[in-house]
């Protein structure tokens, strides 16, 4: 174990789970730095001597990465190679108290909502005046953006509410200055994310604001492009589309979880929609913008549900054509309102009902990855791999939906915007070749 009087501390933190613990990990590292101390994420040459590890609890798999990477670390501590180990999130704020007891090797436990104490641990100070100013664990060229913490929804499988407690808006002013700092450094498109979006501002306003926050992100100067995740159907806010078709850099993309598309499903899971609510949304939605990108996550393997409900579910996903889809298999988790139901669906039929509903999604995907063969598309430049350049286009946001892979004569910069004549469509992927911009 390295002696403190000799060397600095240097802080590894571990990211495990969403965007949403992406962004707080980042908030964390720039508190850290402004307090100068060392500190990096997801450190590969291990010369660290503490780790933070910033966990999830959303479901049974995320739970269990996040505690074999905490026994990880404690076991690095045993062996003396760390001198701390703290455990940060979702997963520490759900079940401290047993955590504790089950693994007494490591040294402090921290809700979701507990940076100041984090840092008091490291003799430091939150700085309030470091508006925005994080430490960005993606390319320099996008950046998340949180708009509020926790949800006031209730629905049956969540558990989110009790990690992350009721929604509380970060104030407009507060949201438009962290995206002018991220631009300053050279992002160029924001995804902004929130448990719920359609929520924002009811609490600190007394009425929904997203379309007038969006309307002042994108008065930003040199922001290219911004994506909206999470939004909730009930009550959706129309004038939020308004906005989307008016203004260029606000992407036509939505992501919009469903969770499921039969009335007895959805009844259970305590939604607040209706199928027939739910397609007259898609249907006004799609109206009122022709172009936009729909993504959508459902869950499979609920308490209760029959294969009826399967089929059901994906009727509902023929008929509406979403141009994305996620999917996950129901996780019982203690302390919701569903956890009451008996969880009667096996794993094995679980998994193999959310295959079923993909490979109809898959089919959907292909079909219109088909059309955009011949058209031309300003493609997002995101990395290099095996020699070939892959981006997105605007219908498309990082790591979960689809990508471009890009031939090109001259080199590309990465986080460079170009256009892209797709040649060739698959599943869920494209190819193009570069189109060069005329001299004339």
């Amino acid at each position: 174990m390295r002696s403190k009087t000799l060397n600095k501390d240097k802080v590894n933190i571990i990211t495990l789970g969403c965007s949403k613990n992406l962004v707080d990990s980042e908030v964390l590292s720039g508190q850290l730095k402004a307090n100068e101390i060392d500190v990096v994420h997801e450190n590969k040459h291990h010369d660290h001597n503490i780790v933070i590890v910033n966990t999830c609890g959303f479901i049974d798999k995320a739970k269990e990465e996040s505690i074999n990477t905490i026994l990880e670390q404690v076991d690095l501590k045993d062996k003396g190679k760390l001198d701390k180990v703290y455990v940060s999130g979702c997963l520490s704020a759900r079940y401290k108290d047993v955590l504790e007891e089950e693994i007494p090797g490591v040294d402090a436990w921290f809700g979701t909502m507990e940076l100041p104490l984090i840092l008091q641990k490291f003799n430091a100070d939150y700085k309030t005046e470091l508006l925005g100013e994080r430490l960005l664990s993606t390319p320099t060229h996008y950046a998340y953006l949180k708009i509020s913490e926790g949800c006031n929804r209730t629905c049956s499988f969540c558990a989110i509410p009790l990690m992350r407690g009721t929604h509380i808006s970060k104030p407009m002013e507060q949201v438009v200055e962290e995206a002018r700092t991220l631009v300053k450094r050279g992002v160029k498109e924001i995804m902004v994310i929130a448990q719920e979006l359609t929520y924002y501002g009811l609490d600190l306003y007394k009425e929904r604001k997203l379309a007038e926050l969006l309307s002042r992100l994108s008065d930003v100067e040199g922001l290219e492009w911004i994506r909206l995740h999470y939004a909730y159907p009930n009550k959706f806010p129309m004038d939020v589309l308004d906005v989307m078709r008016e203004r260029k850099n606000i992407c036509n993309y939505l992501d919009m979880p469903l969770q499921h598309a039969s009335n007895n499903m959805l009844k259970a899971m305590k939604r607040q929609s209706t199928r027939e609510e739910m397609e007259q949304l898609v249907k006004a939605i799609r109206e009122k913008n022709p172009d936009i990108c729909l993504r959508t996550t459902l869950i499979t393997g609920f308490p209760g549900e029959t294969l009826e409900d399967v089929e059901e579910l994906k009727d509902f996903l023929v008929k509406n054509e979403f141009d994305r889809v996620g999917i996950f298999t129901y996780s019982h988790e203690e302390n919701t309102s569903a956890y009451g139901l008996e969880d009667n669906v096996p794993e094995e039929e679980k998994r193999r009902r959310a295959e079923d509903i993909m490979s109809v999604q898959q089919e959907i995907s292909l079909d219109k990855n088909l059309e955009k063969i011949g058209k031309v598309f300003k493609v997002l430049v995101d990395k290099k791999e095996a020699g070939k350049y892959i981006g997105r286009t605007e219908y498309d946001s990082v790591e979960v939906d689809n990508e471009v892979i890009i031939s090109s004569r001259r080199p590309l910069v990465i986080g460079e915007f170009v256009q892209v004549k797709i040649t060739h469509a698959y599943d869920y992927d494209l190819e193009g070749v570069l189109v060069e911009r005329s001299n004339h």
